[in-house]
């Protein structure tokens, strides 16, 4: 199992922004399409309080962020000794 998961769409260009970051990391992740994966939609709503945003990315110490920028998603994968 993956230590990130990403909640995202096809038609989401801050999805794909973030998964583009993620691959030229070399970081590994679960992706799940929202509009593929029956109940996923519901899980970005409850991790985001009732926002139906994304990309949403969860990660191995049980934060996430919501359309992280590059700098931010970065930080954060520092942070977690991940690049």
């Amino acid at each position: 199992m993956s230590e990130i998961t990403m909640y995202g769409a096809q038609w989401c260009g801050d999805c794909t922004r973030s998964k583009r970051l993620l691959t030229e990391l070399g970081v590994d992740f679960e992706y799940i399409n929202i509009e593929e994966i029956a109940g996923a939609a519901d899980k970005v709503v409850e991790i985001n309080g009732g926002a139906q945003s994304i990309p949403v990315i969860t990660f191995r110490d049980g934060s996430h962020l919501t359309e992280p920028s590059d700098k931010d998603l970065r930080k954060k994968l520092e942070s977690l000794e991940l690049i």
